[in-house]
């Protein structure tokens, strides 16, 4: 066993939690819990962050909620609050992102990353689920919902990526441009002009606290490590082609302002998947649970059971 498995958050970590100042992003990181899930992937157990919210005792299945690329579970920290007298809740960081164990020899890949979610899935739900994924996030519930269709009740797509194929540009990253381009994108400057370019209104939404919920999990051992591992991979191809093989209800929620993904893949996913419905959200660009997560929240509760 992991000696580290014991030990909590590290104290950088911790201290940028004390320096939250939204309610929301406060109550989330003091929920987050860690379980030790063994996987197929290395020896010992990895260390994985989730928060559990809500009903327990309800006979419904549970929303899973899965966070966007390099992010964490805080990215749900207004819609969560939104469901929970409706459903049990899961918010979980995957593997080689958020506040989940990353070893610096570990494999991240879109296929490892499966396996952990699978195996975490086994060890702490164990029965069918609304599988929710935000941006790379939807691609990642795809892929999932394809493999393993017997644990997908329901999926909701978040301005999904998995239409075109991921960046191929991380293939051909080697040292030192792998290590430049993760230093640039750890630049504070560049996160948060992401993050502006992530709201309809980023005036509004881009707030300091924002800013460092996007960058917490930057403090975690051997971020940079898995990043660019994950990025050499590949990423995530088109799951496009695989669309029509879904046989679980869907709902794709989009912003109508998304200017990081554009309009144009919603109406593909609503078109391939079997059975989809669209919910268009109003002023929001590609993180409608953060910009309108009442709206979101309303559309959810809306077409679930």
């Amino acid at each position: 066993m992991n000696p580290t498995l014991n030990l909590p958050l590290p104290d950088v970590v911790l201290q940028g939690f004390a320096d939250l100042t939204e309610d929301t992003s406060r109550s989330l990181a003091a929920q987050i819990q860690t379980e030790a899930i063994a996987t197929s992937l290395q020896a010992d157990p990895i260390a994985t962050r989730f928060v559990r919210s809500g009903d327990s005792s309800s006979s419904q299945p549970p929303l899973v909620l899965i966070h966007g690329f390099d992010s964490s579970l805080l990215e749900f920290r207004r819609l969560l609050p939104r469901l929970v007298d409706h459903r049990e809740i899961w918010a979980v960081d995957l593997l080689g992102f958020g506040f989940t164990e990353r070893s610096p020899q570990g494999a991240y890949s879109p296929a490892t990353i499966k396996t952990h979610l699978h195996a975490t899935w086994q060890q702490l739900i164990q029965r069918p689920v609304v599988l929710v994924g935000a941006s790379m996030g939807g691609t990642a519930a795809l892929d999932f919902a394809l493999a393993y269709p017997e644990v997908v009740d329901r999926l909701v797509l978040l301005d999904s990526a998995g239409v075109q194929n991921g960046p191929i540009i991380g293939k051909y990253l080697f040292p030192p441009l792998d290590t430049w381009a993760v230093e640039f994108l750890r630049r504070p400057g560049v996160r948060h002009n992401i993050s502006r370019s992530a709201y309809a209104d980023p005036d509004r939404w881009a707030t300091a606290d924002a800013t460092l919920c996007a960058a917490l999990h930057l403090l975690m051992p051997h971020w940079d490590t898995a990043l660019k591992t994950f990025t050499k991979s590949g990423g995530y191809p088109s799951v496009k082609k695989r669309l029509g093989q879904l046989h679980c209800p869907s709902l794709v929620v989009w912003g109508q302002q998304d200017r990081i993904l554009g309009t144009q893949d919603a109406a593909v996913f609503a078109r391939e998947i079997p059975d989809a419905q669209l919910a268009w959200i109003d002023r929001s660009g590609h993180v409608p649970h953060l910009e309108q997560s009442q709206a979101v929240a309303e559309a959810m509760v809306n077409w679930l059971p």
